[in-house]
């Protein structure tokens, strides 16, 4: 049998509750609460866009693209960041984080020339920053932030999830 990818889009409160419920039993860190419902209504507005990835009819995991980033780089340039890609650890290395970024980079050059993320730096992060360089992403140049804040030269951070660098790619470069 043949591996089959589909991606589609949040649409309703099932499939919020069904996310809730999928990432409780994947994740130890995810608690249980009203995120993907607030995405359901970011959805509806049109300010997030989320994809669901299903491998061979199960759940694989999910991507958003936000229209109002909270990088101020990204939200004063109008520029849609991709966000918390999760992929179920059964699921990696299966193309599946590439197709869902197929998907939201096809989605933002629709209104966007550029498109942006941003990356952990600490090692549960090492596949993800391969990925996103070896798919066209750049540094942005404007250094590290910790909660979208410039990190200060001399001042000490924590390195936790919230300790980024952003990148950026153009969606119209031939390379």
């Amino acid at each position: 049998m043949k591996d089959i990818i589909n991606i589609t889009r949040l649409t309703t409160v099932e499939e919020a509750e069904m996310l809730d419920q999928k990432f409780a039993e994947q994740f130890a860190w995810y608690q249980r609460g009203s995120y993907y419902h607030e995405c359901l209504g970011e959805n509806q507005t049109n300010n997030r866009v989320t994809l669901i990835a299903y491998y061979n009819d199960s759940v694989a995991g999910c991507c958003h693209l936000l229209y109002e980033s909270k990088y101020p780089f990204f939200h004063d340039d109008h520029i849609p960041e991709i966000n918390d890609l999760n992929i179920f650890p059964e699921y990696r290395r299966k193309q599946i984080a590439s197709k869902l970024f197929d998907e939201l980079e096809h989605i933002a050059a629709k209104t966007s020339g550029f498109i942006g993320l941003g990356v952990g730096l600490y090692k549960d992060y090492g596949n993800a920053q391969r990925m996103y360089t070896s798919r066209g992403y750049i540094l942005d140049g404007r250094g590290m932030t910790y909660n979208n804040v410039p990190v200060i030269p001399g001042q000490p951070v924590m390195v936790d999830d919230d300790l980024l660098l952003y990148l950026i790619k153009d969606l119209h470069s031939k390379k």
